[in-house]
């Protein structure tokens, strides 16, 4: 009556891409997935010290192997190294979590076309074409698999200032609707987008560190800022090989979309 099946260390062997895996949220990510026994295709964008640092800790603490790719996802050949290095490990990515993105800090007043147009590639174009080149591998070798984009609470919710940012990841939200829909079903490739708060990590984390975002706390707005481990345990749920989730958007933000305004 009682035996339900809780499996575990499920993602132990599979291959999983990390775009953008070598950042503070990424990290998380990374050594979360790695300390279960995934095999990881990291990617990062420029800093090279950084991800070998990260390669080579989680090489050393956990049975899990490591492939880094570097470049830019509008790339596409970026996203052809993303899908090679999979295959070195043994087989087409059985995950994809993209964390790469532009925070398009420029000011809406003052922003300019070519500002907008990289924010537009970094946020939405990379990761949607990502998400559809892995697709395309996985129902190529049969592979169910899951695929997590990440959005933002600006897209969730309207903050001022916003705009460059949130536009495009708006549309991705959207765009994560519409390939859940597409390749659901027999194929069962999952889509699923993460919109985080204010993490202390990541693109949020030099706001906090200026003291921005204060007042979030000294109102009662949100209990604390959010952590990178917050978001590695939501990428870790979605990731789950028989996860029933598919085409929605988990807001991570301790409740901070919904009390914005008081």
């Amino acid at each position: 009556m009682f035996d339900f099946d809780f499996t575990e260390d499920s993602l132990k062997g599979r291959n999983i891409i990390l775009a953008g895996g070598s950042g503070g949220l990424g990290s998380a990510v990374a050594v979360l997935l790695a300390g279960e026994g995934a095999n990881l295709v990291i990617g990062y964008r420029s800093n090279s010290e950084r991800a070998e640092q990260l390669k080579q800790h989680l090489e050393d603490n956990f049975n899990s192997r490591i492939e880094l790719v570097a470049g830019d996802l509008p790339d596409e050949k970026t996203r052809a190294s993303f899908l090679e290095a999979s295959r070195r490990l043994g087989s087409a990515p059985q995950g994809c979590v993209c964390l790469a993105g532009n925070p398009a800090r420029v000011k809406f007043e003052e922003v300019s076309d070519s500002d907008m147009v990289k924010s537009m590639e970094e946020n939405y174009i990379g990761p949607v074409l990502l998400a559809r080149d892995v697709s395309s591998a996985m129902r190529e070798e049969g592979i169910s698999g899951s695929i997590v984009l990440f959005s933002t609470m600006q897209a969730v919710a309207a903050f001022d200032g916003s705009i460059n940012y949130a536009g495009p990841k708006t549309a991705l939200i959207q765009a994560v609707k519409i390939m859940a829909r597409q390749w659901g079903g027999k194929a069962n490739i999952r889509v699923n987008a993460i919109a985080p708060g204010v993490n202390a990590a990541g693109m949020a984390l030099q706001s906090i560190s200026s003291g921005k975002y204060d007042f979030f706390l000294e109102k009662g707005i949100i209990p604390r800022f959010g952590k990178a481990e917050d978001i590695a345990r939501t990428v870790r749920f979605l990731l789950e090989p028989d996860n029933y989730i598919t085409g929605q958007v988990i807001t991570v933000d301790g409740g901070l979309t919904l009390r914005r305004d008081k």
